[in-house]
């Protein structure tokens, strides 16, 4: 296999996000000598409601394929499951509280979604906070005036769970101990079964390894484990 670091990293972001969520990790990456990918996933057409789970795999894997190898893939919550989907195509993965895949899906907390989901609209600086606790007040600041809306039907669809196979690749999966969206013992069941290298971050919430104070140890710590693999 060739050496994975360096190579290109494409970055894919969770729901109601977009590749701003990479701030603190492109710098880290970057000057290891890993070139950043990190889009927006984009809705359909026809809008927000009309987006579906095959929209975003069909993004993530062209922006993908196009890339030069070595690439490095990461996802996180919504784009861990979009990564893990298209990683036939990578030469190693990251999962970062991802979505989990069938069967694991079944034991998410259950969540009703509308056509569209007004994160955009509904955003507050205060709930912003409490979502990202780990995160220190400019960062808070900085997300809040990002946030998204997103596609109901993609999130119910990705909650129903698909069929993914064990990826062939190196695999790393971070799991936030205080994430309230993905439990951590659902992302450590996948860690097991897919036999992945697994990182825990104790009091991390589940865009903490991003957003959090600790994002660019996090990042750091990804760079030495793609060294430690290539």
């Amino acid at each position: 296999m060739a050496a994975l670091s360096p190579g290109r990293a494409l970055l894919l972001h969770g729901a109601g996000g977009g590749g701003w969520e990479w701030a603190r990790w492109r710098p880290v990456l970057e000057a290891r000598g890993i070139g950043v990918d990190a889009p927006d996933l984009m809705p359909a057409s026809a809008g927000w409601a009309a987006t579906t789970l095959a929209d975003y795999l069909e993004q993530a894997r062209a922006t993908l394929t196009a890339m030069p190898r070595p690439r490095l893939l990461v996802g996180a919550s919504l784009g861990g499951l979009l990564a893990a989907a298209v990683a036939d195509a990578a030469d190693a993965l990251v999962l970062v509280n991802p979505l989990p895949p069938r069967p694991w899906a079944s034991r998410l907390p259950v969540r009703e979604w509308p056509e569209v989901v007004p994160w955009r609209r509904e955003a507050r600086l205060v709930s912003t906070r409490l979502a990202i606790p780990d995160a220190d007040p400019a960062t808070a600041l900085f997300a809040f005036r990002r946030w998204r809306d997103e596609s109901g039907r993609v999130l119910r669809e990705a909650r129903a769970g698909i069929a993914v196979p064990r990826p062939a690749c190196p695999l790393l999966c971070i799991a936030s101990g205080a994430d309230a969206d993905v439990p951590p013992a659902l992302t450590r069941a996948l860690a097991q079964d897919w036999q992945a290298d697994l990182l825990g971050l104790a009091g991390a919430s589940h865009v903490g390894p991003l957003l959090g104070r600790e994002a660019p140890t996090v990042a750091e710590q990804v760079a030495g484990w793609l060294q430690r693999v290539g």
